[in-house]
């Protein structure tokens, strides 16, 4: 179903008038920020300046809220939770709870719900569901379960924006295929022999062999990958002893390592458990490897992505057709259900590596953002229109 230009400016009018309410909005959540698994009040206040309905509970904390007539939607996928950590912005809605949407969440929920009101104003050509996902920054999924509930069976496409700071302020990226990673947590316990630290040779010591394994680990990456396919690994925490002259028995080490093919997930998990076995046995030590499996690939449909892009430039909204991340977003369940698109927005006045980026206690994009990130769900919006396929079948999911 073509969206003919009229339309569509009639439709980035009624966003542009939602503005000032969502960008309220966005304070709102932002200064009263909710952790994963405890999103309710957030979803509450969403749901309210919605204004569409209670919309249908789904994975504990979430809500899916319609938008318009009958038949299978269009979604809009945004997020509800912040993360645990301690704002210092200076900004006069900071958070002041040791929580914070250091993600941009706040932002996303603003341009949903801008979008959302816009389309129940004029009429949206084919309906449209805004999806109040919990869950997104931590495991279990919240996007695994909202899957598994079945409440976007039969659903014409999903539809997610992220801000993004390694690109430039406005700038919006619509990538055909492969767009963040892989996401899969390891942990490495290497077991040897206590012992007297001015008796080295007669324990087994299982530091020097941990960080051997976790030296090897980043080389292997570099040597056993196709560096166009490309992977990462990165230990974040290792833990041993209890004092200083003292031997001990074991050391363990987590980290996680990220693939863009799901075909390369097996791969990296046996190099993780070659690596740290092998090196393990060279010093006379043993290893147990555990790997948890949490995110797919994201992969955007091909289709969805170029009219996008299309979209976007023909709306005069800077585009970036390149940009992939080693980041990873639960919205790759999403892309194995029906077609999905992740947008990302550009946020960035400086885009060097010092500036505050995700997950930062800093980061803080400008109000002006809940604009063009609404106009980049509207684009998406309008490429699932143009795009429109049948739908896939519930039953079809397992073989997806």
């Amino acid at each position: 179903m073509r969206v003919e230009r009229v339309q569509v400016e009639k439709f980035r009018s009624a966003i542009a008038d939602e503005l000032p309410a969502a960008i309220e909005l966005r304070h709102r959540l932002h200064a009263d920020p909710r952790v994963s698994g405890d999103e309710g009040d957030t979803a509450d206040a969403v749901v309210r300046a919605l204004d569409a309905g209670p919309g249908v509970p789904v994975a504990g904390t979430g809500r899916i809220v319609r938008i318009g007539g009958g038949g299978p939607p269009i979604v809009l996928r945004a997020e509800l939770d912040a993360l645990p950590i301690t704002e210092r912005t200076g900004a006069p809605w900071a958070s002041a709870t040791g929580a914070m949407h250091a993600c941009g969440h706040d932002v996303h929920l603003a341009a949903v719900v801008a979008v959302s009101r816009a389309a129940a104003r004029i009429g949206a050509p084919v309906p449209l569901a805004a999806l109040l996902q919990p869950r997104e920054e931590t495991f279990p999924s919240g996007a695994a379960d909202v899957v598994e509930a079945g409440v976007l069976d039969g659903a014409h496409a999903v539809i997610g924006v992220h801000v993004q700071p390694r690109l430039a302020e406005g700038v919006v990226s619509s990538v055909p295929g492969p767009v963040n990673a892989a996401a899969d947590e390891f942990e490495i316990i290497i077991e040897g022999r206590g012992g007297h630290a001015g008796y080295p040779h007669i324990a087994r010591d299982p530091v020097p062999a941990l960080c051997q394994a976790v030296v090897s680990l980043q080389q292997v990456v570099s040597r056993r990958f196709d560096p166009v396919r490309g992977a990462v690994c990165s230990v974040g925490q290792i833990t041993a002893g209890s004092a200083a002259n003292v031997i001990p028995a074991s050391a363990s080490a987590r980290g996680g390592i990220r693939v863009m093919g799901d075909e390369d997930r097996r791969i990296a998990a046996e190099l993780v458990r070659d690596v740290a076995e092998h090196t393990a046995a060279a010093h006379g030590c043993t290893a147990r490897v555990r790997i948890h499996e949490l995110q797919p690939s994201l992969h955007n449909d091909p289709p969805l992505a170029l009219e996008a892009a299309r979209r976007l430039a023909g709306l005069g909204i800077p585009v970036d057709t390149s940009f992939r991340s080693f980041g990873a977003d639960d919205f790759s369940h999403y892309c194995h259900l029906t077609r999905g698109l992740m947008l990302f927005v550009g946020t960035a006045k400086d885009v060097s590596p010092d500036a505050p980026g995700l997950h930062h206690s800093g980061f803080l994009p400008d109000d002006a953002l809940v604009g063009r990130v609404a106009e980049a769900y509207l684009v998406g919006y309008l490429a699932a229109c143009d795009t429109h396929v049948r739908p896939v079948a519930p039953e079809t999911r397992e073989a997806r």
